[in-house]
């Protein structure tokens, strides 16, 4: 009998939600939605009214203790479950994490790692693990690097195209312009922002990979994920996978490995 399993991410500017019916990797999807931060007490009487009583939550929270509240009241005005939240730690579901104070590591990132390395897995089907890089394209641009054993070597935390215009339009006189194209000779300013904002991202990732490849001896297996993943995958030299669901992905194998501990 299937027991739904509710999945929830909240970033920096939406909550994002997965229902399933059942707490592991692979799990059918029954339902999705996201709501903006200011809109989080919707939930209840809106997207969630109508959803089946899942058994059981998991999710990472960014956005702070405030917004992390906010959710847990709609969690327990619709439905009977205990509201649970990944706390980064020392290592869990293949990931060894090695920031200098794990428990200070995001809990997005922790999170879309090991949904990575159990995707990684999947595909290699028996084959040597490969290190990787997983890229996040948010409201900020994470860069993570994992070896092949699963260890976090580290990763980059840069600006998001939205926080990069913002910061030159306050710091720069008249520049107000509207968002442009990608374009590899910008000639207007409306496109130099927009393709300057895009290759500053890419250029960091493309040298984290470099890096990988030269510090593990191999090439990664690369893997974007975030609500602006698309707009990157085009111009990004190498083939990066892009996959939407990476931190739903690992919530529902943290799900699975604590529940058979």
């Amino acid at each position: 009998m299937a027991s739904p399993f509710l999945a929830i991410d909240i970033g920096n500017t939406r909550l994002k939600w997965a229902l399933y019916d059942g707490a592991h990797p692979g799990a059918a999807l029954q339902a999705q939605g996201a709501e903006f931060l200011d809109h989080i007490e919707r939930l209840a009487d809106g997207p969630w009214a109508d959803l089946p009583a899942p058994a059981s939550m998991l999710g990472c929270v960014v956005a702070g203790d405030a917004v992390r509240r906010r959710a847990e009241e709609q969690i327990n005005e619709r439905f009977d479950c205990t509201p649970r939240w990944v706390m980064p730690s020392a290592g869990e579901a293949g990931i060894v994490n090695g920031y200098d104070h794990p428990t200070r590591l995001g809990a997005d990132r922790f999170v879309a790692m090991i949904g990575a390395r159990h995707r990684m897995l999947a595909e290699q089907a028996g084959r040597e693990a490969l290190p990787m890089v997983v890229v996040m394209i948010g409201t900020a641009v994470t860069v993570e690097a994992i070896d092949a054993g699963g260890k976090f070597l580290g990763g980059l935390i840069l600006p998001g195209h939205g926080i990069m215009l913002r910061a030159l339009e306050s710091g720069t006189a008249g520049l107000h312009v509207p968002t442009g194209e990608v374009r590899e000779f910008p000639t207007n300013t409306s496109d130099a922002l927009t393709s300057g904002g895009t290759y500053a991202i890419a250029g960091a990732v493309e040298r984290m990979v470099q890096h990988v490849r030269s510090h593990c001896g191999a090439e990664p297996a690369c893997y974007m994920t975030g609500g602006a993943g698309w707009k990157m995958a085009p111009v990004m030299n190498g083939h990066f996978e892009l996959v939407e669901s990476l931190i739903m992905d690992g919530l529902l194998v943290i799900a699975r490995e604590r529940a058979a501990a």
